[in-house]
């Protein structure tokens, strides 16, 4: 039995899974959750997809209530500070201070406070940019749709084409605009990004490859982007999907390697750091499922499974070391998974896609994506990835149990 303080920073789905977790792991003490959203945990996916298209009111609450993930009667006593951002940390001391000055002590930490979405910084007006990271974004970018007949997204990845294809949808013109020769040329590789790409150009969705932005252009609110090539696009709004940041620079100062999000071992545990774990997308953990090689290269995975599978991991390492007991046996190997709805595909992953080195079709055929495709991604000759593309349900399960098997066996 564990009775001592569990504090979690971030209140999003890795804090709220870390701190189910904990109870289920046997910690009976307090469980406090420190968040910087005035809203208990939310499913975010949906924010470039469902809440754009959704034709009902603007009113936050509303659409918090569509996304709110189900609190189990295991956290009904857990202690939600919303609204309340960690600014800095005593690792040595055990304390977190918040914003608002209180200084919070704990036995064990988690850290879950993600990322933010990241933002150009290149002259001209900020009125008119949107992100989509937050409710709030969503909102932002649900007002300032009305009366918009065109629309410039910056990035051509996943948060960027989702977006895009939910705007053509509300009838604008969208223009997508990446300095990559293609659409998610880093997550699935150019020949399948080209070919997600050409399908969603059939549809209308425009793509500009190989150009970056220099400025905004317009006086008090954006009117156009200006290109690196000279041009100028107008733009009624604009949605820089262009990545993000690692939320860690309230950990600073504690000796901690903070290089890419917060380096971990393979049991989530904060190196150089007692009693502390990472969950979510900011931990930077090994996993032996890639193999000797690359399976020993700590790395970030920003798929929505991560949260869920990392905080039952972490929660158990930490309960063990709170009470001296000994950790998990077995090396941590979760299968990242990932979705993705772009018009009338649907992209669903397994594995690490952009550790491939070479992508295999093994079903379907690139040029008629929308009649379905399997694709396999192989580094050094092993299986990393695999790709379904508009499988039905009964499909996926197969494919996600035989991810790790040999290569030799396909």
């Amino acid at each position: 039995m564990s009775t001592g303080h569990v504090l979690v920073v971030g209140a999003s789905l890795g804090g709220l899974r870390v701190a189910e977790q904990v109870r289920a792991a046997g910690h009976t003490g307090p469980v406090t959750v420190v968040g910087d959203e005035p809203w208990h945990p939310y499913n975010r996916p949906p924010l470039s997809k469902e809440i754009l298209a959704d034709t009902g009111d603007d009113d936050p609450a509303r659409l918090h209530a569509m996304l709110a993930f189900r609190r189990r009667a295991s956290v009904a006593d857990v202690d939600f500070r919303l609204g309340r951002r960690a600014v800095t940390a005593d690792l040595t001391g055990r304390t977190v201070t918040l914003d608002d000055g209180a200084v919070v002590d704990y036995d064990g930490l988690a850290v879950a406070t993600g990322l933010r979405a990241r933002r150009l910084g290149i002259p001209g007006p900020s009125v008119g940019r949107h992100v989509v990271r937050t409710l709030e974004d969503a909102c932002g970018l649900r007002a300032a749709i009305a009366g918009r007949p065109e629309a410039v997204v910056i990035g051509g990845g996943f948060v960027g084409c989702e977006t895009a294809a939910s705007l053509h949808r509300l009838g604008l013109s969208v223009t997508v605009v990446l300095p990559e020769s293609v659409a998610f040329e880093r997550a699935l590789g150019a020949p399948v990004g080209g070919a997600v790409q050409r399908h969603l150009e059939a549809a209308g969705i425009r793509f500009l490859t190989g150009v970056g932005l220099t400025a905004y252009a317009g006086t008090d609110t954006v009117t156009g982007v200006v290109l690196s090539d000279g041009r100028t696009l107008p733009a009624g709004l604009v949605v820089e999907a262009v990545g993000s940041a690692c939320n860690t620079e309230w950990l600073a100062g504690n000796g901690l390697d903070l290089t890419d999000g917060v380096l971990c071992d393979n049991d989530l545990r904060v190196v150089g750091a007692a009693d502390v774990v990472a969950v979510g997308d900011v931990a930077r953990f090994p996993n032996p499922l890639f193999g000797p090689v690359l399976g020993g290269v700590p790395r970030r995975v920003e798929h929505w499974s991560m949260p869920t599978d990392t905080a039952k991991r972490a929660a158990a390492s930490l309960v063990a070391g709170l009470t001296g007991r000994p950790g998990p046996d077995l090396p941590f190997t979760p299968t990242p998974s990932f979705w993705s709805d772009l018009l009338d595909l649907r992209l669903q992953a397994y594995g690490s896609p952009a550790l491939g080195e070479e992508a295999v079709v093994e079903e379907g055929d690139l040029a008629r994506l929308g009649d379905g495709a399997v694709l396999t991604y192989l580094q050094d000759g092993t299986r990393v990835g695999t790709l379904a593309v508009n499988l039905p349900p009964a499909r996926l399960r197969p494919l996600r149990d035989r991810f790790a098997a040999p290569v030799a066996a396909l």
